[in-house]
């Protein structure tokens, strides 16, 4: 995120259907959740709440296309709660794969996917909830050089219903997806999931 922002100002948070402090929170409000992570940084002096790898949420269970035959509340990435507009940091040098609007209820709203060329073969980061604006002039192959500012974090509105966040996710194998990926999956699924978007915060380093 912002490279204003230290990591020393980033703090874990407990977005599970089995954290009890989230009992009293409608988590699907983006109003109500927005003031919970609000309240949440200040107590914890941060300004960046982060985490949900492989987290079993109730975040999803307002949304029908999450209820549609199995249940999908198992969280495949990790999400970076904070201000609408704050910017978005490329880790590592890559070409824009593909980008897309995906204006659907529950969904990200406006992503970009780009493409890596590493020692280990080709990877791909996701980036959802982002400002429209991140999409403007945008072109596939487009180069991003790490550090580099990709995008800003979009507003609820833009983001489908979501309080402010970036929701970051490894992949390995993309398939015929553009603009687009699986970010939540079943308990079934989770086995397939877990190889082919392997835990960001092993290229993060936190």
């Amino acid at each position: 995120m912002d490279p204003d922002i230290p990591l020393s100002a980033y703090c874990p948070i407990d977005f599970s259907s089995s954290n009890r402090d989230l009992d009293t929170v409608d988590i699907t409000d983006p109003v109500s959740c927005e003031a919970y992570i609000k309240q949440f940084l200040e107590e914890k002096g941060a300004q960046i709440a982060y985490g949900g790898y492989l987290e079993a949420r109730n975040l999803y269970s307002d949304k029908p296309a999450f209820r549609e035959g199995q249940l999908r509340n198992i969280h495949l990435g990790v999400d970076f709660w904070a201000l609408a507009g704050t910017a978005v940091i490329t880790p590592l040098d890559g070409v824009v794969h593909s980008f897309r609007d995906n204006k659907e209820s529950g969904d990200y709203g406006p992503t970009i996917i780009l493409e890596h060329q590493t020692v280990a073969g080709t990877w791909y980061t996701l980036y959802g909830h982002l400002s429209r604006e991140s999409l403007e002039n945008l072109e596939n192959g487009q180069l991003f050089k790490a550090g580099t500012v990709l995008g800003t974090l979009g507003t609820s509105d833009i983001n489908v219903y979501y309080a402010p966040h970036l929701h970051f996710q490894l992949i390995r194998d993309i398939g015929p997806y553009l603009g687009d990926y699986p970010g939540v999956c079943s308990a079934d699924e989770v086995e397939f999931y877990r190889m082919n978007c392997p835990n960001p915060c092993i290229l993060l380093g936190i």
